[in-house]
This record gives C-alpha cells, sequence and structure tokens, in this order.
C-alpha cells in the first residue's frame, strides 16, 4: 500500500486547523496542545507558524474575514447604483452567512486589540455600496455608526448571559449538549428567573423571545428575524434620510 504523502505544516494548515477545532468542539477548547494534536504535530512544532495562543486568535480572524470578503464578492445583488438597499442587504447576509457556520467568531473579532486591515477593507466596502447609491460622505459616516457590528453580520446584544473571555474555560464557546442546548441557553434560563420578580416586564418579553426562537443563531437574542428587522429599518431609514438630503 503506498503511504499517503504528508502535507506540510504551514500557518494555514495551522489557521484552518483551529477554525475546525472550533467549529466542531467551540471555543474553549482552542489551546496550543489541542492544535497540536489536530495536526498531528508536536505542540513546539506550532510556533514556527504561530507565536502563541493569541496569534492564533488573530490568524482565525484573518481567516474567517476572509471568508466574509470571499462570500460578499459572490453574493448575488443589483448593482448599488440601481438599488442600494438590495445591494447592501446581501451582502451583510453574506456576511452573517459566514458568521452562521462560526458562531464563535464575533466573540474572537471583539476580543482583539487592534483592527484587522480586513475589516477595514469590508467597512471601505459598505462605504462605496453608500457612495454609489448617492449617500453624500457625512451621511454614510452616520450610516456606519448607527449599523455598527450589523453591518459584519452579527449585533451586540444588550442582555448577554455569558462574560466570559475567549479562551477561558467554557468560555461561550458554542459547544452544545445532545439536545443542541449551550451554556448560554442554561444562563439565559436563569438570568430570567433572576429577574422575574424584580423586573417582570423585561422578564415576560425575554422568556417569550426565548420560547419563540428556542435555538437562536449567534447570540441570546440575535436571531435571523430581529437581526433582518432591525436591519430593514435602519436600511429604510437611512434611505428616508438620502432622499431628504438629511
Amino acid at each position: 500500500m503506498t503511504e499517503q504523502p504528508r502535507i506540510p505544516l504551514s500557518r494555514r494548515r495551522v489557521l484552518r486547523a483551529a477554525v475546525a477545532l472550533a467549529d466542531r468542539d467551540g471555543l474553549g477548547s482552542l489551546t496550543m496542545r489541542r492544535l497540536a494534536q489536530e495536526v498531528g504535530v508536536e505542540a513546539m512544532s506550532l510556533y514556527h507558524h504561530v507565536a502563541n495562543k493569541e496569534a492564533v486568535f488573530d490568524g482565525i480572524v484573518e481567516v474567517i474575514l476572509g471568508e466574509i470578503m470571499a462570500a460578499v464578492e459572490h453574493a448575488e445583488a443589483p448593482p448599488p447604483e440601481r438599488d442600494w438597499q438590495a445591494a447592501l442587504r446581501a451582502q451583510i447576509l453574506a456576511a452573517r452567512d459566514v458568521f452562521l457556520r462560526h458562531r464563535w467568531a464575533p466573540q474572537v473579532l471583539e476580543s482583539r486589540s487592534t483592527t484587522s486591515p480586513l475589516v477595514i477593507a469590508y467597512y471601505d466596502h459598505v462605504v462605496a455600496v453608500l457612495r454609489a447609491g448617492g449617500f453624500s460622505y457625512d451621511l454614510a459616516h452616520r450610516a456606519l455608526h448607527v449599523l455598527g457590528s450589523r453591518a459584519l453580520g452579527f449585533t451586540q446584544e444588550l442582555f448577554t448571559p455569558d462574560s466570559a473571555q475567549p479562551g477561558e474555560a467554557g468560555a461561550g464557546n458554542g459547544a452544545a449538549d445532545a439536545g443542541g442546548h449551550t451554556a448560554a441557553d442554561a444562563g439565559a434560563a436563569e438570568l430570567m428567573e433572576q429577574m422575574a420578580d424584580q423586573f417582570p416586564n423585561l422578564a415576560g418579553m425575554l422568556a417569550e423571545a426565548v420560547h419563540n426562537d428556542p435555538d437562536g443563531t449567534l447570540g441570546f437574542c440575535d436571531d435571523q428575524f430581529e437581526f433582518e428587522f432591525a436591519l430593514d429599518l435602519i436600511l429604510e431609514g437611512l434611505e428616508r434620510r438620502r432622499t431628504a438630503g438629511h
């Protein structure tokens, strides 16, 4: 039997393996030791390609953003000159699809202390769509503030039951049990119980939200319907401001 050639270790291979490990076992599983096992080498071999665990996090942000840029490029949308709302909506939902494949990724992206050039490139593309749609630079600037992380396909919600940092044990890593329930689900339920007497209106609202969408998508309240509902409100409001000369 012919032995299969060994794939040489590279930074790209290490980072792809890190993404696969986080997808399969959750962000909390992403240690240098586990990553070395994933690619079949000794842990010391990794340091020729990634300096440390933080470098791995920086690298997987690059991988995810690269996927987003590719998804945006292939998204089906009209030219922004003809319909900027549809063009930007398609771009944002294409980016969101990538995050839905890697549900831990928003947490890592928001934890970085420096902004990736790929994030800047993405937002430059957003501004290009707005400008092609007739926005002044001033209104485009305001639009970016309104959209925030929603422009990338996810939102930072008001109530997040799990606030641990990336890499900490059990930290919001998206790992689910056999029934698909995560630690965040348990935290959400506990939070609502604690709130019920003191804050009955919020507790009732959140209980109904979780009941109507038990699976969620990228966060506690950030489900697809709510995301698209808010996105459409923003785009419609921006169009009114654009046509009125803001």
